[in-house]
């Protein structure tokens, strides 16, 4: 046990306490400090800690740029005035309304006429073999009626014809005088079923030969207008350029898409009337010839 005690000694250790750790030998050329508190370290720690927050703070920063950056799109209602034939429109001018006016007249004029010439197309030519078998039996009346019932410009002239002659045959009239009146009566009731027939076709004339003229005059206008900004523009010349020269052809372009068209169906509609014109001098030609033979058999007799 002394021999212990004197080792304690000599060493400076307590040989009782055998958990106490070793102490730390500082490094050499190192000075050693006083150890960290809590608070101190919580400081030192500060810079980096409060970097981290900023961080959201940056990337909503930089979103909100790129969502002002983003181009905005264009309403439904801005897009569909600007695109098609709306957006033509707008671009052409103000001589584009008057020929869409046309192109709306020209179009309730086609519809019509066409609706109205083919209800007037019968067979006529079985409808005058039948007023000459009428008339050959001596029944003007049945042959009067059978035209009053008829539709069409044939039955129309025939019966104003058969009017005027059962009428003057009743009164007494002579042959000469019957047959005078019955063609005068016929050639003046013609020009009344004629413009019938025509009936608008000066709208769709008009229409075929204005709305393209129209569209050149829309043209000259939007040249002139191109010119005044090439005078303008110094540098860009071409685009300046380009850009009135493109929207002055829509006039003209639309002008010539309104009036083809009606030039078109008023040539159709001219062929159809003609047509029917000639049925009706027919028809009268063969009237007065029925009535003519008519009188002369009841003068021989």
């Amino acid at each position: 046990m002394s021999k212990l005690l004197i080792l304690t000694l000599l060493l400076g250790q307590d040989p009782l306490n055998l958990d106490t750790q070793p102490e730390e030998v500082p490094t050499p050329g190192v000075e050693a400090g006083p150890t960290p508190t809590a608070e101190e370290a919580a400081v030192a720690e500060g810079p980096s800690a409060a970097a981290n927050p900023e961080e959201p703070a940056e990337e909503e920063n930089s979103d909100a740029a790129t969502e002002e950056e983003a181009p905005e799109e264009a309403p439904p209602g801005d897009s569909f005035w600007d695109a098609g034939a709306i957006g033509y429109m707008k671009d052409g001018g103000a001589f584009m309304w008057p020929i869409l006016i046309m192109g709306i007249v020209a179009s309730g004029v086609i519809i019509e006429r066409y609706r109205s010439l083919k209800m007037l197309r019968t067979d006529s030519s079985r409808f005058r073999n039948d007023i000459q078998g009428l008339l050959t039996d001596d029944r003007v009346e049945d042959a009067l009626r059978l035209c009053n019932d008829g539709q069409g410009p044939v039955p129309a002239i025939m019966g104003a014809g058969l009017r005027k002659f059962l009428l003057l045959r009743r009164l007494g009239y002579d042959t000469a005088k019957i047959e005078e009146q019955v063609v005068k009566a016929m050639d003046d009731y013609s020009v009344h079923v004629v413009a019938a027939l025509e009936r608008h076709l000066p709208a769709l004339a008009t229409v075929s030969s204005a709305a393209p003229m129209l569209g050149f005059l829309g043209t000259v206008a939007g040249m002139i207008e191109a010119f005044a900004e090439i005078q303008v523009a110094k540098t860009d010349i071409v685009s300046a350029a380009a850009a009135g020269i493109e929207v002055s052809l829509l006039t003209t372009c639309f002008g010539l898409i309104i009036g083809l068209p009606a030039f078109i169906a008023f040539n159709y509609f001219t062929g159809v009337i003609n047509g029917f014109v000639l049925e009706v001098e027919e028809s009268a030609t063969e009237l007065i010839e029925t009535v003519t033979l008519q009188m002369a058999l009841e003068n021989k007799e």
